[in-house]
């Protein structure tokens, strides 16, 4: 089947011609389909799914965390955090090598580190990193202006690959380098072969500096992009394992198939929310009223239960439900026309307005198929809605990013601690003109503002929880969002597969334990 899947790619798996995975007690082959299409492999300068999932493969990070939240051992084999929260120093293992035989130093860390504060799109993530000392070639010691008790979290494996300074640091751009590309890092597994828009093919690094490890000797992901595809390439055998499976039929229809396994654990990190954006800077939604008025029009419910056949579940604040911080005591809005018509009357638009709504292409039952109902329901409170689509990603992105809509669907990621994944979107500062999942939605609450850069430092668990508390009662107030589900991802696998991916970043984690049962 390998020499096979290398040939053919991933149109062959698309059409199911070719056989299941070998079930090896040892090694063996995973085939993973998705229908994500990354640009590049190099998880320093670009997030998302398709970018995190090859590349927590190839590079290895400082830290790796459990499926309780937990920082574990990875390059770094121990770690302290000073009392007073302003320094971080890293022990690193002695024994790990980058793919090209070159030894991992202290240096290459902080390179790193520094590489990806100043190129990720999560500004945020490492921006209280003043310096980085590094008294010997296995100690980094993390300097900070401020406390930052997400930064254990931020050195995780989808946040922090750490790359080998001897080939990025060239004077070359690192957003547009040719090693992002054909990487080289530390990781379990090496890159074979890259082919754009096609298959990634990873086999096993024979120098890991984990003993034992990884399992398996070599995996492929192939890129399909019609989702119908995909399914029956699992329900053949022909795939092995399908991520961040997102849609109700796939979900409902592979729970079928007996060879298969499907769970919904491993994306507790991720918090992904489906939500509907305003334009807060727009004449007709600068008025908060109207952006109550629509959140009290919207049936949650339908659409969790009806639209996404009840796969999905309900969404109410800024902080995904399954974390420690959201706060179950804010407004959720539940659907109120009576109220909702009022608040239109009192903001001046009794007879009516038109408004345009615009989605995410390719996802139709979590963004068109939630924008479709829109247009019906916002009818009974006097808004004529217009669905506005885009004929790809980089037009809809274009159009939001450059704060060129009035509503918007939109699926953003908490990322593990709200200083990675949530402060982006409503600090006044991160208001950034073509920036996608920045501040889209042109709020700006100073009170937000101080909220959550105490909240950023602030060490104590329960004071950030009441702080977060704060913040997530404004926003239900203010209505920037009106939140609507959390996107229900799924993974799809061969019940022969042990140890699958369910810790809290699914398999935008190492899957060096993954290996086929007998």
């Amino acid at each position: 089947m390998k020499h096979l899947t290398r040939l053919l790619g991933a149109a062959a798996i698309a059409a199911g011609s070719l056989g299941s995975a070998p079930a090896f007690a040892e090694g063996g082959t995973l085939v993973i389909g998705s229908t994500q299409v990354p640009r590049h492999l190099n998880g320093a300068v670009q997030s998302g799914i398709a970018t995190a999932v090859p590349s927590t493969q190839i590079f290895a990070s400082p830290l790796r965390y459990d499926e309780n939240w937990e920082p574990q051992p990875y390059l770094a084999e121990s770690w302290d955090v000073s009392d007073d929260g302003l320094s971080v120093t890293l022990n690193l293992v002695q024994n790990a090598t980058f793919h090209d035989g070159e030894p991992i130093t202290s240096e290459d860390v902080a390179f790193s580190i520094m590489t990806t504060k100043e190129n990720h799109p999560f500004q945020s993530m490492f921006a209280p990193v003043d310096t980085i000392e590094t008294p010997d070639e296995h100690t980094v010691v993390i300097r900070l202006s401020q406390p930052h008790p997400a930064l254990l979290l931020a050195l995780s494996p989808a946040l922090a690959p750490v790359l080998p300074k001897h080939i990025f640091d060239d004077g070359q751009d690192v957003k547009s380098h040719p090693a992002n590309s054909e990487p080289v890092g530390s990781g379990p597994f090496m890159l074979e072969e890259f082919t754009a828009g096609e298959a990634i093919i990873l086999k096993k690094n024979p120098d890991f500096f984990i003993d034992g490890r990884p399992k398996l000797d070599e995996i492929i992901i192939n890129m399909v992009k019609d989702p119908s595809s995909l399914l029956i390439s699992m329900e053949n055998g022909d795939v092995d394992m399908y991520p961040f499976m997102a849609g109700s039929q796939e979900i409902l229809r592979l729970e079928k198939a007996d060879h298969i396994e499907i769970t919904d654990e491993g994306y507790a990190a991720v918090g992904p929310i489906n939500w509907l954006a305003f334009n807060t800077k727009s004449e007709k939604l600068s008025d908060v009223r109207v952006r109550q008025a629509i959140a009290y029009a919207t049936d949650r419910e339908f659409i969790t239960n009806a639209l996404h056949r009840g796969v999905s579940t309900q969404q109410r604040g800024p902080i995904i439900e399954s974390s420690p911080f959201f706060d179950d005591t804010i407004e959720a809005y539940d659907v109120d026309l009576d109220k909702a018509n009022a608040l239109m009357a009192e903001a001046g638009f009794g007879d009516g307005m038109e408004l345009t709504i615009d989605f995410i292409p390719g996802t139709k039952e979590q963004q068109q198929s939630v924008a479709e109902y829109l247009k019906s329901q916002l009818k009974k409170i006097g808004i004529d809605l217009t669905v506005r689509s885009a004929p790809d990603f980089p037009t809809w992105a274009g159009r939001v990013s450059g704060h060129e809509f009035e509503l918007t669907m939109d699926v953003v990621f908490n990322w593990g601690d709200p200083v990675v994944g949530v402060h982006r979107t409503y600090l006044c500062s991160n208001i950034r003109e073509g920036v996608i999942w920045s501040n889209t939605q042109s709020y700006c609450n100073e009170e937000v503002d101080e909220i959550l850069n105490a909240a950023a430092i602030e060490q104590d668990p329960d004071k950030r929880k009441e702080l977060y508390s704060r913040f997530q009662h404004i926003i239900a107030q203010d209505v920037p969002i009106y939140f609507i589900n959390a996107t229900p991802y799924h993974t799809a696998y061969d019940n022969r597969l042990m140890n699958p991916p369910k810790g809290i970043w699914g398999t935008m984690h190492p899957l060096d334990r993954l290996e086929w049962s007998e």
